[in-house]
């Protein structure tokens, strides 16, 4: 791996809750060997070992506190308590979160294994090689939109969000635009706090983004619609993110 690169693999793609076999919505974003997990909801853990062993990942990071985006943050924690007894890695987790729900954010801590640590808007924070940034979306939680920028690049992750004019500034030339795309086009405005493939797609027009990745997915009907809904708003190349798969800034 080039560790001039920041890659990006995703975990999982679902909203929700995972289809068959699957998880939600997640990535595992690397370089210079450090690793960061964007959100722990269901099925993460055990698709993160494909990629990386849980006692190599060096910090999490948590958009929002809803089940989709949090739900393996327990079993995570037990992973490393395991580990560390079986004399494994010993080091505490950092686990990045908001504290607008106090209760949820004192659950990241767990005994000496991980260490919720607080982000918000206007706090920029270092994690690993990244100068990390924060903007609020439109969603009925509060939900932290992620902007990891290192060298003159940036990747952008939505995370839950309906239209938001800020996120067209906040993700302004962002190499790589990962939107949610929860929604085909015609229960926009039916369904609150989540965008449809054209949104996203004008979103990253609006940005100037370098390339779209959509995430956050339904579990029915034909994604291949929201896809193209994004290429018809977007000019720049855009897909349906594909767990495994790596995308290098």
């Amino acid at each position: 791996m080039n560790n001039e690169l920041t890659t990006v693999t995703p975990v999982g793609i679902w909203g929700g809750y995972p289809a068959a076999n699957g998880a939600t919505s997640s990535f595992l974003i690397e370089k210079a060997g450090f690793r960061c997990l964007i959100d722990c909801g269901s099925g993460v853990l055990a698709s993160v070992q494909n990629h990386s062993k849980l006692g190599e990942l060096d910090a999490v990071t948590i958009s929002h506190y809803h089940a989709d985006h949090i739900a393996d943050i327990g079993p995570l924690q037990f992973a490393r308590m395991i580990e560390k007894q079986l004399g494994g890695n010993d080091s505490v987790l950092p686990v990045y979160g908001h504290r607008e729900d106090q209760e949820q954010f004192e659950k990241l801590s767990y005994q000496d294994v991980t260490e919720g640590r607080e982000i918000k808007e206007g706090a920029p924070v270092t994690i690993g090689p990244w100068d990390v940034t924060f903007c609020r979306t439109n969603h009925p939680v509060y939900c932290l939109a992620l902007k990891f920028s290192s060298n003159g690049k940036s990747v952008v992750f939505t995370a839950d969000t309906g239209w938001h004019d800020e996120l067209t500034r906040f993700a302004a030339g962002a190499d790589l635009l990962v939107a949610e795309s929860n929604l085909f086009e015609e229960h926009v405005g039916r369904v609150e706090g989540h965008m449809s493939g054209r949104q996203a797609g004008e979103l990253a027009g609006k940005a100037k983004a370098g390339s779209l990745l959509l995430t956050h997915l339904p579990q029915y009907g034909d994604l291949s619609r929201i896809e193209a809904d994004a290429r018809k708003a977007f000019n720049g190349p855009a897909e349906l993110a594909v767990v495994g798969k790596t995308y290098r800034v």
